[in-house]
């Protein structure tokens, strides 16, 4: 999903399970938080590889590294994320989209940079960025 339609559906979701009372702060909320985000020009285009522990995460950055395997090659076969079939592609993506500890570390790299090992609340993450944009 790209961003912009990201923004619009949550902006549409809210509006919906709104009260009647309420209804006008929380879309003045909404449209306040859509354009400081939509304002933001600097996206990124990034993978992933996302698994459960940070040993396999740390093992997996090293094959890499070394050159023992591709990064793709790696998210296809140990990454447990839906994007591991397309080698971790996730697109692209702005500021204020991915969860705080993949979005700093993401925006942190270098085209062409691996990160070492992140954590979420989702598992352990190895990103590599494709492009800024």
């Amino acid at each position: 999903m790209n961003f912009k339609v990201g923004i619009l559906m949550s902006a549409f979701l809210i509006f919906c399970s709104c009260d009647q009372k309420k209804q006008k702060v929380e879309v003045e909320e909404v449209k306040d938080v859509t354009e400081v985000r939509m304002d933001q020009s600097q996206e990124i285009s990034a993978k992933h590889i996302l698994v459960d522990t940070e040993k396999e995460a740390q093992d997996l950055y090293e094959k890499i590294t070394k050159g023992e395997m591709s990064f793709e090659d790696a998210a296809q076969q140990h990454s447990k994320c839906p994007s591991g079939s397309n080698g971790g592609s996730l697109g692209s993506f702005g500021k204020g989209v991915m969860v705080k500890e993949f979005e700093d570390a993401a925006f942190a790299l270098k085209v062409g940079e691996i990160s070492k090992p992140v954590r979420t609340e989702f598992g352990w993450h190895l990103i590599k960025v494709e492009e800024n944009q």
